[in-house]
């Protein structure tokens, strides 16, 4: 058995849907997403461009992996505006409803981030990287309307998973991160 009309182009088909036409708030939406990942992506190529590329451990320099990532993000933001430009990001589900961002989520998860780069110099590495995880998931958790009463275990956790991050990278890697003591260990 056939299908109906083998010859007629895919659109023509009587039993192929007609695809969503996006509104023009919608693709104009998109593209600001793209040009907005492009403009992201030359910016980290511009900062990469400082980093020094003098070869390292495995033969590759500092500014490798900046570079990539760089490169990756030019990709994508000029695949999404090429989507956005003709007839809108492709294969997207509907969202049922009016769906809002949770800013108050937002919020405590930028405010972890701020307060890192604001307080790794002072307090050092282990202290502001699980503030900034106490943060982040204090911010989640209420984002999805859980209960956020744990604010002792969140900043345990935090500091469990930091310490051996600065401690791999400080005494194994020998790569220096800010410590809150002289003796190198917290």
């Amino acid at each position: 058995m056939s299908s109906p009309q083998p010859n007629l182009p895919l659109e023509m088909r009587p039993d192929h849907p007609e695809p969503a036409r996006p509104s023009r708030q919608t693709l104009m939406w998109e593209t600001l997403v793209s040009v907005g990942l492009i403009v992201v992506g030359l910016g980290m190529a511009i900062g990469a461009v400082d980093i020094p590329s003098e070869a390292g451990y495995g033969g590759v320099g500092a500014n490798f992996l900046p570079w990539v990532v760089s490169i990756m993000l030019v990709i994508c933001g000029a695949v999404l505006l090429w989507h956005a430009r003709t007839g809108g990001y492709r294969s997207m589900e509907e969202v049922a409803g009016d769906e809002q961002p949770d800013w108050m989520g937002f919020v405590w998860v930028s405010a972890g981030l701020l307060l890192n780069a604001a307080l790794i110099e002072h307090i050092g590495f282990i202290l502001s990287c699980a503030l900034t995880y106490l943060l982040a998931v204090q911010g989640l958790k209420r984002a999805y309307g859980k209960p956020h009463d744990t604010w002792i275990s969140d900043a345990l956790t935090g500091m469990v998973i930091a310490a051996p991050v600065y401690w791999l990278f400080t005494k194994f890697l020998a790569i220096n991160l800010p410590g809150l003591t002289s003796t190198g260990w917290i």
